[in-house]
């Protein structure tokens, strides 16, 4: 059974692409190009179920036409309309200096000075020029930090944590 903490999304599929069973894929990281994969986790009334990939052909910086086995028609395509993609953590091309804002979706960050958990990293926000961490915070209240890198001090990818040095004053805003 694959679960939720195994994985990181990458995006989510979209209407049918002819009849033959291929999908638009909208994605914000192109992870299953660079290692090549084999499958992608699309989750499924909840359910993270693995489709294994037929083929695949980039339309644009963030979509692609792909095509996943035993799905060979426009109906069954469509089925799969709106499932959130997933692609497993353990296969990511990942290392200790190159993280993709994505995988630490569900991090929890800590302060560096206090060594105080601030919250969990919800989502990130790239739609404008400055990227910025959305992170729910223990009292349940929404606070936007820098998703800068020169912030970060420390991943631990195993007890799935960010330390970040939060500039001076951010805590107090809201």
């Amino acid at each position: 059974m694959i679960r939720k903490e195994d994985v990181y999304n990458i995006g989510r599929l979209g209407k049918p692409h002819g009849v033959k069973g291929e999908t638009s894929f909208w994605f914000s990281d192109d992870v299953f190009d660079r290692m090549d994969a084999d499958y992608l986790v699309l989750e499924i009334d909840g359910i993270l179920v693995p489709f294994f990939i037929e083929e695949y052909r980039f339309r644009s910086d963030d979509l692609a036409f792909v095509k996943f086995e035993d799905i060979d028609t426009e109906d069954r395509a469509r089925e799969l309309t709106g499932c959130n993609v997933y692609f497993p953590r353990e296969d990511s091309d990942a290392d200790e200096d190159h993280l993709a804002w994505s995988e630490i979706v569900g991090y929890q960050v800590i302060d560096a000075q206090s060594g105080a958990p601030l919250g969990v990293i919800r989502g990130v926000d790239d739609a404008t020029i400055n990227t910025l961490f959305d992170v729910t915070t223990l009292d349940g209240d929404e606070l936007l930090i820098p998703a800068n890198a020169e912030l970060i001090t420390e991943v631990d990818r195993k007890a799935r944590r960010v330390t970040m040095n939060i500039p001076e004053g951010l805590l107090d805003l809201g």
